[in-house]
């Protein structure tokens, strides 16, 4: 496992909501990032497919973290904007987002991602800005 998948993981343990998800992530690159999740029964609706919340939350999770690896050294980066279209339903026991930066910029980033069920059938796809919290500098 690279240092920066490692650095990832203990970052997102500290969003306690990411942890209740039990999201993980997989990989890292340079502007992109996939991540998964189980999908016990408690994250379906009555339907039995995974919850809206559930997949948007993935996918919000997955447009930021492809984000932050185009800027280590920020405070971190919160959405400021996601459009999501959900396509297909998420089933079985896993889900897998994948996410890329679009167009990145000094405080602000474009990032693209698309939620998968393990089987590769696309549950849904979104697009979203993020900003980024740059650290502030002295004497600047």
């Amino acid at each position: 496992m690279s240092a920066d998948v490692q650095f990832t993981r203990d970052y997102q343990k500290k969003i306690p909501f990411v942890a209740h998800l039990g999201l993980v992530t997989e990989t890292l690159g340079k502007g992109t990032a996939r991540l998964s999740m189980a999908l016990p029964e408690h994250f379906t609706n009555s339907l039995g497919t995974a919850h809206g919340g559930v997949i948007m939350s993935l996918l919000d999770v997955a447009l930021c973290t492809a984000a932050r690896t185009l800027h280590p050294d920020s405070m971190g980066v919160v959405t400021i904007d996601m459009s999501t279209s959900f396509i297909g339903g998420g089933s079985g026991d896993r889900l897998i987002a994948e996410a890329r930066v679009l167009r990145d910029a000094r405080s602000m980033t474009f990032v693209e991602a698309e939620a998968k069920n393990a089987d590769g059938s696309l549950v849904a796809k979104a697009i979203g800005t993020v900003k980024v919290r740059l650290r502030e500098t002295k004497g600047g």
